[in-house]
């Protein structure tokens, strides 16, 4: 680590990138060092999963490349891939990397007129998709420099591989002289939170330098031989994409979830040693836990082996580590609740990386008490995934760890997190304006708000954009508030609000799959979310969850009143991105009615002293 005079922190890169260093690059070493290695398992047509070597794959990613040369794409061009996340999904990429195109992702969530802007945008000529259902989807949009789409469910990889046995092997060769490790490799589209989606351009070297930086940071990690992860997480989305390709060029074995609904199923299976999640899947699996303890006895047992949980990952940060006491407590959890936590995550489980959003405190200690090493990280579209990642035994809970090397990090004038280096993007496609006021003077700015420690730990503390000032002129970060309440088990989504407003409010949804359990748990009737809203049991419960939550702030900022919300936020109805993160704009706006009725007849939360200042 280095501090510059401008107040940047480095992390200097032991990499040097060469011409040839582009992402098919990663898989052909590997394939050349390791032939024999297993690199992926598929599932089969029957659900046996299938060993796949990393010179069967590698002849693989060549026929399928050579069949896109037959079918006419030229270096550069874009071909879009719509499908859930599976070794297809992968092959493609790899094949369209191999020949010098261009993959354009495109999310099974998007609207048609979300696929119209970005095959416009990216003037996209060849779209695969999972299904015949989305590749007629896709047909009706009627883009014009489409030239054909093809569904994998009706032979679109035999017709690939068709179309390229008359390819000789060294038209590969040929092609791959066409472009290098600074040409465009993907263009990831992404609305964020906010707006029309900008395409992020993001070049082989992008890719490959950020996977160098992740090594050289993480080697015990990504380098263990017995590295197993279990990838279900979108391949649209960057992270999941990211991890994809830097673990083709490490030691371990990578799978493929493509329904999150088989989670827990695949992780019997494939029993994964690292498993990659978003702090909302986090949060389901702890309050499926909660749920499942029911009430009475075993919910108190349930509560007290979290809390000595929690204590004991965050006693292993300081000094003099965890008292006698507190071992002796952390093991009698561990026994009763604990062990069966990791049981559900499965019995190799060394590493969950968390990334997309940021992990409450609270479940970073509950998940790091079970035994389980917490990776946060922390990125952007715009930065290749990964900018940053916590160190075990050096990174504090509550950071995101320090810049990856081949990085620099620094914070401006009004707070905000700047980032230089490897990882950065080229600019927004067809953007330049956007592009210029995104990067300045080498600079991307990310619109996110921290601090950096003296050990170079950065701390996220909230979005530029999303901080909320009252009139009385009290600026709130919104994510402190939220991130304190998402573990209750009948909570969905809590959304804080308070713009021009005398005090802060907030929006609840409850959850649809733990609210049965709760009510029978608390002896009364099953019914419907909107029914249970007004049940003045839930009420108390959200209001007293709300009261420990305002212990945490100062009274201008806690929660003052709520109104439960009769919807569920979801990626279909479009209130979360596909990461799962919150769409507050959207929320705001199309609940403004909802905003309005909690500062007219809101459920109001007495306030308790919690030491802080006014």
């Amino acid at each position: 680590m280095k501090k510059h005079r401008d107040g940047s922190i480095s992390q200097k890169a032991r990499f040097t990138l060469q011409a040839d260093d582009t992402i098919p690059s990663m898989l052909r070493k590997r394939a050349e060092r390791h032939p024999d290695a297993v690199v992926v398992e598929k599932t089969s047509a029957v659900g046996a999963r299938q060993p796949v070597t990393a010179a069967d794959l590698q002849r693989q990613v060549e026929d399928v490349a050579r069949g896109l040369l037959g079918l006419g794409i030229q270096t550069g061009e874009k071909v879009a891939i719509l499908s859930s996340t599976s070794y297809e999904w992968m092959l493609l990429d790899l094949a369209i990397l191999t020949i010098g195109a261009v993959t354009v992702p495109i999310y099974e969530s998007d609207s048609t007129t979300q696929i119209r802007h970005i095959l416009d945008d990216a003037h996209v000529v060849q779209v695969f998709t999972a299904t015949a259902q989305q590749a007629e989807l896709v047909e009706s949009v009627e883009a014009p420099s489409v030239r054909s789409v093809d569904a994998l469910d009706r032979g679109a990889l035999r017709t690939i591989l068709t179309a390229g046995r008359d390819v000789a092997p060294s038209a590969l060769d040929e092609r791959a002289t066409h472009f290098t490790v600074d040409d465009m490799a993907t263009i990831i589209y992404t609305s964020g939170t906010t707006g029309v989606p900008k395409g992020v351009v993001l070049t082989h070297g992008n890719f490959v330098g950020t996977a160098e930086a992740v090594r050289q940071a993480l080697p015990d990690v990504i380098d263990a031989p017995s590295l197993r992860m279990l990838l279900f997480l979108p391949l649209a989305h960057v992270l999941a994409r990211f991890v994809m390709h830097a673990l083709l060029s490490a030691r371990g074995v990578i799978a493929f979830s493509p329904d999150v609904k088989r989670l827990l199923t695949d992780i019997e299976a494939f029993q994964p040693t690292i498993l990659l999640a978003v702090p909302r899947v986090l949060e389901k699996v702890y309050n499926a836990a909660s749920a499942k303890a029911g009430s009475g006895l075993k919910r108190q047992i349930f509560g007290w082996s979290a809390k000595q949980s929690r204590h004991w990952s965050a006693a292993k940060e300081g000094l003099f580590g965890p008292s006698p006491l507190l071992r002796a407590r952390h093991s009698i959890a561990d026994k009763l609740v604990l062990s069966k936590v990791r049981s559900v995550l499965g019995p190799n489980l060394e590493y969950i990386v968390c990334g997309g959003a940021p992990l409450s405190l609270e479940l970073a200690h509950f998940f790091g008490g079970t035994g389980i090493t917490v990776i946060q990280g922390y990125g952007l579209s715009e930065t290749t995934g990964p900018i940053a990642a916590q160190l075990p035994g050096y990174s504090p809970m509550g950071t995101v760890g320090p810049i990856l090397p081949g990085n620099a990090v620094k914070i401006s004038d009004e707070g905000e997190i700047l980032i230089k280096g490897v990882s950065v993007m080229q600019g927004y496609h067809n953007l330049p304006e956007e592009t210029s006021q995104a990067i300045q003077d080498g600079w991307f700015h990310t619109g996110d708000l921290g601090s950096v420690d003296r050990k170079g730990n950065i701390r996220i503390t909230g979005r530029k954009k999303e901080i909320i000032v009252t009139a009385g002129g009290k600026n709130v970060s919104p994510e402190i508030l939220e991130d304190s309440l998402v573990t209750h088990p009948l909570i969905g989504h809590v959304v804080a609000v308070g713009e021009a407003r005398p005090y802060i409010g907030a929006l609840i949804t409850l959850d649809p799959d733990m609210l049965p359990g709760w009510l029978s748990a608390h002896g009364l009737d099953v019914v419907d979310a909107s029914t249970a809203a007004d049940l003045p049991e839930v009420q108390e419960s959200l209001r007293k969850a709300i009261m420990r939550a305002n212990k945490k702030v100062s009274r201008a900022e806690s929660i003052r009143r709520f109104r439960i919300v009769d919807t569920t936020f979801t990626v279909e109805n479009g209130y979360l991105t596909p990461s799962l993160k919150l769409r507050r704009s959207a929320v705001v706006a199309d609940f403004a009615h909802e905003v309005d009725a909690v500062y007219e007849h809101g459920f109001d939360v007495p306030h308790e002293s919690s030491g802080k200042r006014k």
